[in-house]
């Protein structure tokens, strides 16, 4: 229903995240319902999901299934500690993750971290590492690589290893070092899947090492795919370089799936699409299909048996959140396991991979599209940006677009889309239909 004007929220309050919020203000663009691929905006309209929220709605949205497993926990147990006390709903969703976790069979990343959010995951998991690194004899090894354009959350370990340079500029920083980036529209443009080119680029950390010492370098994280800097697909061989790398010089390889993570490339994590098992992975989003706030860590054996020395009745590791393994997301995850395992979701992304493919790139050739990228239910479309006035583009097709009824993101000049995963092909139709309009006005 549509919202009456003299009951509309006041906006002054809210402090609103990642948002220009005086232009929001002057112009609030509201949602208040969401079903399905839907959401409802506070005008009344139908608006298609194009982006899963924020990365996180692989389901879809108002799944009762998960409504009435938050409800039925919330009037069991709301709330317990998870300091030297534990809920069986913790341990039972970290058995179900441990049995779809990253990595082949034998060699699963099968330890389970708590945490609340993907900024959360990204410190749990550079704090684990750089602990794994002394409790083996390696105190030495406290620094972190990231690589340029990686987002890694907005806590300061993420945004020492990430490589947005907004993100980062304001803020002090852990010590931290960065790979090149791997966008080379010159080599790799238009591409569906992995590029060719750009495999020599993973030799960046080989280049960190001749340059600090191995025995200053903990660990080395990046996004299997980078999606909030705009769709990067790692090119063909590049993750395998890392991963042969890492292995060489006792560096823990970290992959952040905050965003791939729970059937976006068609496989359970892009550690399996991919082929590459790295040490740990960091989880949020779709982990509890965005309805309650949580995320998680997965480890492999190695380095949890690492930290389990020492008396029994000292702590491991000195590290977690009042929230860790809160009863109410354990029950929301374990009910979005259940979704995704009952409509085969976490690979469905496969079966629709064509189908993707075709319809997004179909866009080549619309009013200043310089590049797109697609692999799973991911796209990058990249724009030319307007003389003086980066972003403007890719804004006004934001917004055009959400005025005919389509949720798209933008970062900079590039319009990430990444729907939910139950998508129909008639919806990927209309997300194109509608943006390719949108472009031509944008022009």
């Amino acid at each position: 229903m549509p919202l009456d004007r003299p009951n509309a929220p006041k906006l002054e309050s809210y402090w609103m995240p990642f948002t220009a919020n005086r232009q929001f203000k002057a112009a609030p663009r509201l949602l208040v319902a969401a079903e399905g691929m839907h959401y409802t905006s506070a005008d009344g309209h139908q608006v298609l999901d194009g982006t899963a929220g924020l990365w996180c709605c692989n389901a879809g949205h108002g799944r009762k299934q998960i409504t009435d497993a938050v409800s039925r926990q919330l009037a069991t147990l709301d709330y317990a500690p998870s300091f030297n006390m534990g809920h069986p709903i913790a341990f039972d969703f970290a058995e179900r993750l441990a049995a779809i976790a990253p990595g082949p069979e034998g060699a699963k990343l099968d330890r389970i971290f708590y945490t609340n959010s993907g900024s959360e995951s990204v410190d749990t998991a550079l704090k684990i590492a750089i602990a794994y690194q002394r409790a083996i004899g390696q105190g030495t090894r406290t620094r972190v690589i990231g690589r340029e354009r990686g987002y890694h959350g907005v806590g300061f370990g993420g945004i020492s290893v990430g490589g947005l340079v907004n993100n980062r500029r304001v803020f002090p920083l852990i010590p931290a070092d960065h790979l090149r980036h791997t966008h080379d529209l010159a080599r790799n443009s238009f591409v569906k899947g992995q590029p060719e080119h750009g495999a020599e680029l993973a030799d960046d950390l080989q280049r960190m090492v001749d340059l600090h010492g191995a025995e200053t370098i903990a660990a080395v994280i990046v996004e299997p795919v980078a999606g909030s800097t705009g769709v990067l697909v790692p090119p063909k061989g590049y993750l395998e370089r890392l991963r042969e790398i890492a292995t060489k010089h006792g560096i823990l390889l970290i992959f952040d799936e905050v965003i791939t993570g729970f059937g976006r490339l068609g496989a359970p994590f892009a550690s399996n699409f991919f082929g590459v098992t790295p040490d740990l992975v960091t989880t949020a989003k779709g982990l509890t299909n965005g309805v309650v706030p949580m995320g998680a860590v997965f480890a492999s054996r190695a380095v949890h048996d690492a930290l389990m020395t020492g008396p029994e009745n000292a702590i491991e590791l000195f590290h977690g959140y009042t929230y860790s393994g809160n009863p109410v997301a354990c029950a929301a995850g374990l009910a979005t396991l259940d979704v995704y395992e009952s409509e085969s979701l976490l690979t469905r992304a496969a079966e629709l991979q064509a189908k993707w493919d075709a319809a997004i790139h179909s866009l080549k050739g619309a009013a200043n599209v310089v590049d797109i990228r697609t692999i799973g239910l991911i796209a990058g479309i990249e724009l030319s940006p307007r003389d003086g006035a980066p972003g403007a583009r890719a804004y006004d097709v934001f917004v055009d677009c959400l005025a005919k009824g389509l949720l798209i993101r933008v970062t900079g000049d590039i319009i990430a889309l990444s729907p939910p995963l139950i998508v129909e092909e008639a919806q990927i139709d209309q997300i194109v239909s509608t943006l390719g309009d949108a472009l031509q006005r944008a022009a």
